[in-house]
């Protein structure tokens, strides 16, 4: 798998080495320059989703890795259920969030996990990542108590949910939390300055596991494909698929999938209030505004880093404008469609509404519709209780890490302050 860096052209790397890089120079990100349809997709789809998933990663890798290592790693890293849930006629929901740490960052992160593990051979590796939400307790149970690796999460302070700050800065160990004093874009920019960082980058091994790697983004692929497999084969064809996006990645994965031949009509990239893409699919300004808090905090983010991977395929017109859809919604719309949801049925936190709305406003009429839950309702319990007056039930994982301590340390947004600190403690 060939990859180059989208802000530097000259820089072309294998897939191995865009794993363990990370971002490249000038801060961009590697795509890859072409992209092979798959052969046979009916095939595919006929497949349990560890079976097809595996040939769909070697696809994409190439030969850099045996196939039967690439079956290995798929193996361990999606050893947990995707469900595709009819909530009404022809509305249906993709659940992904009966992973580890109930939310779809679980696919990517363990998948990477297993990339490194081949990869590494040893080195010490620093993961380094922000989080907006679910990436914090994806990555942090991923690599937890892995050799050789150390984890720094930075995530918002005050601006996620305490069931979702829990699940990752509890555990300890080789896992470093720190709560930044600011937005979610602040925290990215501090995880983009330490790999400008050249002493920081060489004396800690330092790797990020935002969706910006590589090895998260074609993790997500497989997915999409489960979605398609599991609707009737008569309705896969026109399918819309709506996914509630902050960073990007997601919406991403599901239009590389399109380029390699997963049979869906459109795509709807639906935002909350931080709406730098909907502006820019109008008038192509890009133009980001200060992020704003919303009751979807893992969307909170103004200036998403996996956009240019997607601009690049739609300015090549690997998949095309026109079936393209970005839109956003606001926080009282967030609500009400929360309890439009509920009307069928089906209890769903504010991202996955967002998802659902983003259907609602795009889909051509009599097309299947897939709308993505990102993450369980409970981890947004207490905004999903309040606006839908229901009590929910605690699944345990969230349970038994709400009654642990939290071990994060309290940080300025000021890069020399985290230099310190990250250098000191894991030098």
């Amino acid at each position: 798998m060939q990859l180059h860096n989208l802000k530097d052209s000259s820089q072309q790397v294998s897939f191995v080495e865009a794993v363990k890089t990370g971002l490249g120079r000038n801060q961009g990100v590697f795509f890859p320059e072409s992209l092979t349809p798959l052969t046979d997709v009916d095939a595919l789809l006929d497949m349990d989703f560890v079976t097809r998933s595996s040939k769909i990663l070697s696809h994409l890798i190439g030969d850099e890795l045996p196939a039967d290592t690439v079956a290995h790693m798929v193996k361990n890293a999606f050893n947990f259920p995707v469900k595709l849930v009819e909530v009404a006629e022809n509305t249906y929901c993709l659940e992904l969030f009966h992973g580890p740490t109930l939310a779809f960052k679980d696919f990517g992160a363990r998948f990477m996990a297993e990339c490194l593990a081949q990869f590494n051979q040893g080195d010490k590796v620093t993961i380094l990542t922000a989080t907006s939400g679910d990436t914090g307790a994806a990555v942090a149970h991923a690599f937890y108590n892995k050799p050789n690796i150390d984890v720094v999460i930075l995530y918002p302070k005050g601006k996620i949910s305490l069931a979702q700050q829990k699940l990752f800065t509890t555990l300890g160990g080789n896992i470093h939390c720190y709560a930044v004093e600011g937005s979610f874009d602040d925290c990215q920019e501090l995880v983009k300055n330490a790999f400008l960082d050249e002493e920081v980058k060489s004396t800690l091994g330092l790797n990020s596991a935002n969706s910006i790697n590589i090895s998260r983004l074609v993790a997500q692929v497989c997915y999409y494909f489960e979605a398609i497999a599991q609707l009737p084969k008569a309705k896969r064809a026109t399918a819309h698929i709506s996914v509630p996006s902050g960073n990007f990645g997601n919406v991403c994965a599901a239009m590389i999938g399109a380029v390699i031949g997963l049979p869906v009509g459109k795509l709807s990239a639906t935002t909350n209030q931080n709406d730098t893409v909907p502006r820019f699919m109008l008038d192509k300004n890009w133009t980001p505004n200060a992020t704003l808090e919303s009751l979807s905090n893992a969307m909170d983010v103004s200036k998403p880093n996996n956009w240019p991977r997607v601009q690049s395929m739609l300015d090549n017109n690997w998949f095309s404008y026109d079936n393209f859809y970005s839109t956003s919604v606001n926080e009282q719309d967030t609500q009400t469609v929360m309890k439009n949801i509920q009307q069928t049925g089906y209890v769903a936190e504010p991202h996955t509404a967002i998802a659902y709305q983003g259907l609602v406003e795009n889909r051509a009429p009599g097309a299947a519709g897939i709308f993505l839950a990102t993450a369980h309702p409970a981890k947004f319990k207490d905004s999903v209780e309040g606006i839908l007056n229901i009590e929910l039930a605690m699944p345990k994982p969230l349970a038994d890490a709400l009654a642990k301590p939290c071990l994060a340390n309290d940080i300025n947004a000021d890069y020399d302050a985290l230099r310190t600190e990250i250098l000191k403690k894991l030098s």
